[in-house]
């Protein structure tokens, strides 16, 4: 299973990155499951230099700019569509203030994959093309962790005991 993580990055302190840590090593220990972090991911694409010149080419250079954020999009679009079965997304100030998190979401929903949504911010005051695109809404990660647990336990202990099977197997 992979889950995508989305949320702001571009307005985020630290480009969004704490929450993401904490996420991405309980879901990688606790359910075994691997995780796509854009706000990682990009500087994979982009190589390192290029990422640290993305924040002020907006303003020096408009052009060069776009070019390297269709590189970002195209690449993000593709693994939300084709290689994602949840998206994880929390949505903050930076999130609202900036546009990806809204259009992976779209293209999450348009797909059908299913879009766990982490918001403190009152449901009445998100967008309503935002809200239509969530599978669930939880208030917090505990909130997050309760369902994912629920949700994909059996896979975790049927991998256990495939796992001790082949195991005892080999011997």
């Amino acid at each position: 299973m992979m889950a995508f993580l989305c949320g702001g990055i571009e307005y985020a302190p630290e480009g969004g990155r704490a929450w993401r840590i904490h996420l991405r090593a309980w879901l990688e220990e606790n359910l075994n499951h691997h995780v796509y972090d854009h706000a990682l991911e990009g500087r994979r694409v982009l190589g390192e230099a290029e990422w640290a010149k993305l924040g002020t080419l907006k303003v020096t250079d408009l052009d060069r700019f776009r070019k390297v954020r269709h590189t970002l999009i195209s690449h993000d679009l593709d693994v939300v569509t084709n290689r994602t079965d949840y998206v994880i997304a929390y949505w903050d100030e930076p999130a609202v203030q900036g546009g990806e998190s809204s259009a992976l979401l779209t293209a999450a929903h348009r797909k059908g994959i299913p879009v766990y949504f982490v918001t403190e911010i009152p449901i009445e005051q998100i967008g309503g093309w935002v809200v239509g695109c969530t599978t669930k809404i939880f208030s917090s990660f505990e909130e997050l962790k309760s369902f994912l647990t629920a949700t994909y336990i059996s896979e975790v202990r049927q991998r256990a005991l495939r796992g001790s099977a082949r195991g005892q197997g080999e011997q």
